[in-house]
């Protein structure tokens, strides 16, 4: 209910947002007729069509938003021409009849027509095919949300109600719309003239988006005036992570549930397909990561140190791989990482993130820990807590009657990208490149699933980014079209990672990486050369700048000698 009131609140504050301006001339070309049977039905026409687009386009990838793109040319013709039959009766006319022929009339020369529901819903249809509104934090958690858990009733539930708080206040806007066009009418007999203003207006709107004003421009003043209110009301909503019960001194660990079912795990890595029966008797701790995420990778090595330290001892680990990307549900992607890292226990691939939802998890890492009897007696999201953890396995082997554990704490001692982060309070956040989460975008409008020309601007604000060069920015990634593109991002940390992978063809991608405009000497990555020299040939994280000494705030640049390249998340150290 929380989730559903916040969707719905954060609908409602879209009409704060200027990137809601392009669609306004559409809802009020019919602010003059009676809303029950225009108004409504043509904002529940398009909240419905904008809840199906984006459950489509958050869980059927490019294709869902190819084939949108297609139903946006056809409804920016239909609206051109409603903004023209607004400016000419003759243009209406003609446009009438063949709209009368196929029964999908947009303008009517009778009263009783001119009041259609239908006509209304096709109007709010064609308004929501276009609709593109801002992903502020709300939108954001709930496209994510629909991403991950796939397509489902409740998904489109969670959609339609974030689309329905738009369509109140815009409903509101057009009650009040309506009334002020009948007094200019009465008043000044403008009638006419509003009709042509209004028809001048949709076209404006449709010149708008189909310049792409409403995802580029109109998007980032957007979301400086909402997201931050957006993210006061996610912060005060959003519940905690779930603390580990209190337990008295002395007292065992409480049962948090059962272990769930195993079964939905598209493959193994490392072991036959395990079972509760099969597991039953010993102490079980599940992993969830994927081998992209930094935060994962950093946890991995204690995970692999009580592998090893316990397995003797009655210890099962399963890595459950629940990926982030499109690239992290390849079987054969995953198999290679979990080889160079080293990872010797069972991975389940969670391709459909059914293991996901049986534990109701929402972290990357995250570690559950299960007795002997499979049940869930601890949990811990996130890095850190070593110890804690260690000291969990050790009580839940000794219940199982296990003697004669190994003493100590595992000091793993980690080194690359796995080495504990500096956890510098100035930090830069994860940063996506794909433009479904992209934020802090300098350099221009944004040309979605098409090729499109970037120029960095000549300096950046902290934690801000921007493209150089000729790129395609998809969902997931910006893919690099010919070579010498470059990407630039003002950061602070000590550690710089940049999760990369080749081209479709494999081709292997050089790289050249600066800081302040010089190599990086001593602050290199693992994945670069003092020169700042590197080689793309694999879809994985890459970490590209160890800063020696401090967190300094830096300007990192990173230019590729071939093209193809796909540059996916930032994360920092």
């Amino acid at each position: 209910m929380i989730v559903l009131i916040l969707a719905y609140l954060g609908g409602v504050l879209t009409i704060l947002s200027p990137c809601i301006l392009p669609v306004l001339p559409f809802v009020f070309a019919r602010a003059d007729r009676p809303f029950a049977r225009n108004g409504l039905p043509m904002l529940l026409g398009m909240a419905l069509t904008f809840a199906l687009v984006a459950t489509l386009a958050a869980v059927g990838g490019g294709w869902a938003v190819r084939a949108n793109q297609y139903g946006r040319l056809a409804a920016l013709v239909v609206l051109a021409l409603l903004g023209l039959t607004l400016l000419s009766s003759r243009v209406a006319e003609w446009v009438a009849r063949p709209f009368v022929a196929l029964g999908n009339r947009l303008t009517q020369r009778t009263e009783h027509d001119q009041d259609s529901a239908w006509s209304a819903a096709g109007l709010g249809i064609a308004t929501g095919l276009l609709w593109a509104p801002c992903a502020g934090p709300i939108l954001g958690l709930l496209l994510t949300g629909a991403a991950l858990k796939g397509a489902s009733v409740a998904t489109t539930l969670l959609l339609l109600t974030y689309a329905l708080g738009a369509a109140t206040s815009l409903a509101l806007a057009l009650l009040v719309g309506g009334k002020v066009f009948a007094l200019m009418k009465r008043s000044l007999g403008a009638g006419e003239w509003v009709r042509r203003a209004l028809g001048a207006l949709v076209l404006a709107g449709v010149a708008a988006i189909a310049l792409g004003l409403d995802t580029g421009l109109l998007t980032r003043l957007s979301l400086a005036s909402t997201s931050r209110f957006e993210q006061r009301l996610l912060d005060a909503a959003r519940p905690a992570p779930r603390p580990e019960p209190a337990r008295a001194a002395g007292a065992p660990l409480p049962v948090e549930g059962e272990l769930p079912s195993l079964a939905g795990a598209t493959q193994w890595l490392n072991s036959a397909p395990l079972d509760r029966a099969a597991l039953r008797g010993k102490v079980v701790l599940v992993d969830f990561w994927t081998y992209s995420c930094i935060n994962c990778l950093r946890s991995l090595p204690y995970v692999e140190a009580w592998y090893d330290k316990y397995k003797d001892h009655g210890l099962v680990v399963i890595g459950v791989h629940a990926p982030e990307f499109a690239f992290e549900k390849e079987p054969a992607n995953v198999a290679r990482a979990v080889k160079e890292l080293g990872v010797a226990y069972p991975v389940a691939l969670d391709n459909g993130y059914a293991i996901w939802q049986g534990f109701n998890n929402e972290y990357w890492p995250a570690h559950y820990f299960i007795d002997a009897q499979g049940r869930i007696r601890a949990h811990h999201f996130g890095e850190g807590e070593y110890e804690h953890s260690e000291d969990v396995i050790r009580e839940l082997l000794a219940e199982a009657g296990h003697k004669d554990l190994p003493g100590g704490y595992v000091r793993p001692g980690a080194a690359g990208a796995q080495a504990a982060a500096s956890y510098s309070r100035a930090m830069s956040p994860e940063t996506y490149v794909g433009y479904a989460r992209a934020e802090h975008f300098d350099g221009g409008q944004v040309a979605r699933e098409e090729s499109g020309s970037y120029r960095a601007p000549a300096a950046l604000a902290a934690d801000h980014w921007s493209l150089d060069g000729h790129w395609t920015v998809h969902e997931e990634n910006a893919q690099l079209d010919r070579a010498g593109g470059r990407i630039v991002y003002r950061f602070r940390g000590r550690d710089l990672h940049l999760v990369l992978g080749p081209g479709a063809d494999g081709k292997p991608v050089r790289f050249r990486i600066t800081l302040d405009g010089q190599a990086p000497g001593a602050d290199h990555g693992m994945d670069v050369d003092a020169d700042g020299r590197g080689t793309v040939t694999e879809q994985r994280l890459y970490q590209l700048v160890r800063q020696r000494a401090g967190t300094d705030e830096r300007t990192f640049r990173i230019e590729f000698d071939d093209p193809g390249v796909r540059a996916y998340a930032f994360t920092f150290g």
